[in-house]
């Protein structure tokens, strides 16, 4: 018995680990001057040593060189989640009364390019387990200290 286990789990190991060499970011994007995408389509971001790749449907969408980007900016949306406990109120008022206290972070990250005086901007939504990674990966890539948007204030 000992060695069919030993034998199963020197091949599920291997295969887990396998699967599990996709280093890629799954973002949503949120808007910029990206064409022919529209907000809130989900994409990938690749993070590598000389570029930054972004893939829609398996195929490279974007490519932007890191020595081109400008400007890495960070920031958050934080809103409370009314619609949801309207909805869930009209089953039972007791619990939607207490999702109506709870609040949704949502964590979105900028950047700005200059690749060769094509300049363009685009803002994404990371996953919050993944969203310190992403800014670690683009300030690393970029040599740029992220920014944090929610600090930046803003005068009319």
């Amino acid at each position: 018995m000992k060695h069919i286990i030993a034998i199963l789990l020197s091949v599920i190991v291997p295969l887990a680990a396998f699967g599990a060499t996709d280093s890629g970011y799954r973002v949503t994007y949120d808007g910029g001057s990206v064409p022919n995408i529209k907000a809130g389509n989900g994409l990938k971001l690749y993070i590598e040593e000389t570029q930054l790749r972004i893939v829609k449907d398996k195929s490279d969408f974007l490519v932007i060189p890191a020595k081109s980007i400008t400007e890495v900016s960070y920031g958050q949306d934080v809103h409370r989640r009314v619609g949801a406990a309207i909805g869930l109120a009209v089953v039972s008022f007791g619990i939607g009364a207490l999702m109506a206290l709870t609040k949704s972070k949502k964590h979105y990250v900028g950047l700005t390019w200059d690749d060769g005086g094509k300049k363009g901007g685009m803002a994404f939504q990371a996953d919050k387990n993944e969203y310190r990674g992403v800014l670690a990966g683009l300030e690393g890539v970029t040599g740029k200290k992220a920014v944090n948007s929610d600090a930046m204030t803003v005068k009319n």
